[in-house]
């Protein structure tokens, strides 16, 4: 695979909607890490979520960008991920679609999410030297992005990967993914992966 020299620039093939919403598309990229038991024998795995640090550096947040007319949504999720984070991997079912207001433009945007399954972190990406990545567990990540809309991409990620392992496990132990979270939050965040998959159109004014 070709990786990017560089990012792109200028707007000319951005995409609009009919509202004339810029559409933008992001990524949760994530993996399974091996950690050790803290009971009993062998190993379980963790799950962790990439974020990245804003170009100014004041905030974390998931790889988005715009999506451009000469590509899928699925080939902008990849491209953004190459580009602010420097990891490929395998794009993932849609997570859902937002409506948010741009801080810093003022305006509307429509926004796609993805989940990214790691297969590779590079060493050298086109914007490694203008922003930091960093590993987390998902509580932590919940707590540190900055992106309202990004934190219900999240939930939705945690809770379709939780139902995807009760299917797989029938008389599984709790997973790693339930470690990180409450019984009460486990429950809230299956409610929303069965409920809350189709299209998600919120708001912010």
């Amino acid at each position: 695979m070709m990786y990017l020299a560089s990012s792109r620039t200028g707007r000319q093939f951005q995409r609009y909607n009919n509202n004339g919403c810029r559409l933008v598309v992001g990524c949760i990229p994530y993996r399974f890490r091996k950690t050790n038991q803290s009971h009993g024998p062998g190993h379980r795995e963790e799950l962790e979520v990439l974020l990245i640090s804003s170009q100014k550096g004041q905030t974390l947040l998931f790889p988005k960008g715009g999506w451009e007319s000469d590509e899928s949504v699925e080939e902008a999720a990849l491209r953004e991920s190459l580009e602010e984070a420097g990891v490929v991997g395998i794009v993932e079912r849609e997570l859902g679609k937002w409506r948010f207001k741009s801080k810093s433009q003022g305006k509307f945007h429509e926004g796609y999410m993805f989940p990214l399954f790691v297969e590779e972190e590079l060493d050298v990406w086109p914007e490694k030297n203008a922003r930091q990545r960093i590993w987390m567990r998902v509580d932590e990540a919940r707590e540190a992005c900055a992106h309202w809309w990004m934190k219900e991409a999240l939930d939705i990620l945690v809770g379709r990967l939780i139902l995807a392992q009760q299917k797989e496990e029938e008389n599984r132990t709790p997973c790693a993914l339930e470690f990180l979270m409450t019984e009460e939050q486990r429950i809230g965040m299956m409610m929303v992966a069965q409920n809350g998959e189709e299209e998600v159109d919120c708001c912010l004014y």
